[in-house]
């Protein structure tokens, strides 16, 4: 119960400052208010970025049913997930997120925030080849190096 209390925490001031006060900020920033009206493209924005934040809290659920740990770098999983949307792709937590904040960028039309989730999935690619893959290599040898033999970093394998 206690690593499920620690990963809702860490996971909502990830969400909470990637997911919905930066891009609050920046929409701020250039003036970009509510859409006037309910169309077809806050309905699909609507979509996509529940589809997102939910990949993302199924990959947390993840990481403290099966891993025993949480999605923050300093309280990791203690044992190597892959199960659950990480039999299909390495990171789908990331994608989630990029999901996330695409949907919100459709729902104000807000080319604005494409860039932001370019820009968050690009700073994440770097983050996993410079920090996460290497770690998870010395923590999991053989494992790891298996496991990343069977499933892609970012797409899924048909």
């Amino acid at each position: 119960m206690k690593v499920l209390v620690r990963a809702l925490a860490y996971a909502t001031v990830f969400a909470g400052l990637v997911l919905v006060f930066l891009p609050a900020r920046l929409l701020s920033e250039i003036g970009v208010t509510r859409p006037a009206a309910f169309g077809l493209a806050q309905i699909a924005g609507a979509f996509v970025a529940v589809a997102g934040a939910a990949l993302a809290a199924w990959c947390v659920l993840a990481f403290v049913f099966v891993g025993r740990g949480t999605p923050a770098p300093f309280d990791p999983p203690r044992r190597l997930v892959v199960r659950g949307p990480y039999r299909y792709v390495r990171n789908p937590m990331y994608l989630g997120a990029g999901l996330a904040i695409a949907g919100a960028g459709l729902y104000h039309e807000a080319v604005v925030l494409f860039a932001y989730a370019g820009a968050f999935l690009a700073l994440m690619h770097v983050f996993v080849l410079l920090y996460e893959e290497p770690r998870l290599r010395r923590t999991f040898g053989a494992d790891y190096v298996s496991y990343c033999q069977q499933v892609r970093r970012w797409r899924p394998k048909r």
